[in-house]
């Protein structure tokens, strides 16, 4: 397991990261204030900060090549291709007190990231603060379960526990991946034993827990459920209030940090004002929404500063919403296109999550595409970099072992061209299975 993966296990972890004395703290108090001033104030603060953030921008290798412009609408829009071709240009300055990310994203295509211990603060006290004032629960030293896409043990291995007690005894980290109509009593007799005062899911493997608790006619109480990574549908979250009698809330962010919004399915979600600048571009309309192209600037990472970052999502807005207070966190929104859960679905029927892990930190993988046409077989697509072989090979293997049983056969090939949707997009997963769980045509009918 990497260090990465062993430190969110321990305490520790969230002491000296997460919520590290030098900045969290800080980082509450700033919150508390904003929401005490008026509006011209909070625009006020918004500028000074946007101001020390192009300050930041203009340090950057890249800041000079565009000339470092002074003011927001001066800068260009950052696409993802330039991000991902050299992140080294975004990079400030100093790497003290960082933290390094990677991820392979929606589409496969691996980022390299680096965020300061003030911008990991300040995001924990967002969503701190967010729960302490919709369900009056404090995060800090509460007893949480987890069911996203962690590793617990190997996915051969059926006899239970598949959980692990971690932080000192205040979470519960289960494994999605081994979650089925077998394995559901285990999970329920756990989540019962240990009476978790808020559960932190992935919608999609939410949805697969509840759903089996529903056919088998069970209940168990869990009075908060917060949602992330995924669209949480409305339908998602009935159906977990109905199994768990839950208050569902949910979040939205990135992996590159340029914007944050929360809320809920039902009541619609807001941006947090002080976390970026955004900027909403009308891209069309439909028969119930408005859809927007999202734009971002962070506020809090100096240390690789990303402005005007086109995200690749869209924002669904009420009809005659106003573009600009919803941008600034003053109206809410309907929720955000394009965050599905990328799963594939193993032979048993349960949701694989956690697939874009596999990639994740291989060498000279371009770009990755899953491709599933039935329960037993796999297809992982590579665009592979000068130097990809046999040892970047054998490590995407060992990688996907631990995310989907052995019953399931992964094939790698080498291409120069992913399949993409209607749309143009290429997720990370076209499967057959998932579009016929959802009353859709087969992938190949649909891609390109």
């Amino acid at each position: 397991m990497q260090l990465a993966s062993r430190v969110k296990f321990h305490r520790v972890g969230d002491r000296l990261v997460r919520r590290n004395p030098l900045f969290y703290s800080r980082a509450m108090g700033l919150l508390r204030d904003f929401d005490t001033k008026d509006p011209s104030s909070q625009d006020q603060w918004r500028a000074r900060r946007l101001q020390r953030t192009l300050d930041a921008a203009s340090r950057t290798e890249y800041g000079r090549k565009v000339a470092t412009p002074r003011s927001l609408p001066e800068w260009p829009v950052l696409e993802k291709e330039a991000l991902r071709a050299d992140p080294t240009q975004f990079h400030s300055g100093s790497g003290w007190f960082t933290v390094s990310a990677a991820t392979s994203g929606t589409t496969g295509t691996p980022l390299q990231l680096r965020r300061t211990l003030p911008s990991v603060a300040y995001e924990q006290a967002v969503i701190d603060r967010f729960v302490e004032q919709t369900a009056g629960l404090s995060l800090r030293g509460c007893r949480a379960a987890v069911l996203r896409g962690d590793d617990i043990k190997p996915i051969p291995d059926r006899e239970p526990p598949f959980w692990r007690l971690t932080n000192g005894g205040h979470r519960l980290v289960f494994s999605a991946n081994h979650l089925d109509e077998t394995t559901l009593p285990h999970y329920l007799d756990a989540l019962r034993r240990y009476a978790p005062d808020i559960l932190f899911a992935y919608p999609s493997v939410l949805e697969s827990l509840c759903s089996l608790m529903l056919a088998r006619g069970d209940h168990v109480p869990v009075a908060i459920t917060e949602c992330a990574s995924e669209s949480l549908t409305p339908a998602t979250g009935e159906i977990a209030r109905r199994v768990l009698g839950t208050r569902v809330l949910a979040h939205y962010g990135q992996a590159e940090r340029v914007a944050w919004a929360q809320g809920g399915p039902d009541e619609g979600y807001r941006f947090v004002p002080t976390y970026s600048i955004n900027e909403l571009r009308f891209v069309e309309s439909a028969d119930d929404a408005d859809i927007y192209d999202l734009i971002g600037t962070g506020l809090w990472n100096d240390s690789m500063p990303l402005i005007r970052y086109r995200t690749g999502d869209h924002v669904r807005l009420r009809k005659g919403s106003d573009p600009q207070a919803v941008a600034s966190g003053r109206e809410s929104f309907l929720g955000v296109l394009g965050r599905s859960g990328d799963y594939l679905i193993g032979p048993s029927g349960v949701r694989l999550v956690g697939i874009d892990h596999i990639p994740r930190g291989v060498p000279n993988v371009i770009r990755a595409q899953f491709i599933q046409e039935s329960a037993d077989d796999v297809t992982l697509l590579v665009i592979p970099a000068p130097g990809f072989g046999e040892a970047q090979r054998r490590l995407l293997l060992e990688q996907a072992a631990r995310k989907l049983p052995p019953s399931m056969r992964v094939r790698i090939e080498t291409t120069n061209r992913l399949l993409r949707n209607a749309s143009g997009k290429t997720p990370l997963v076209v499967s057959d299975l998932v579009a016929a769980a959802s009353g859709k045509p087969p992938c190949r009918n649909s891609y390109r």
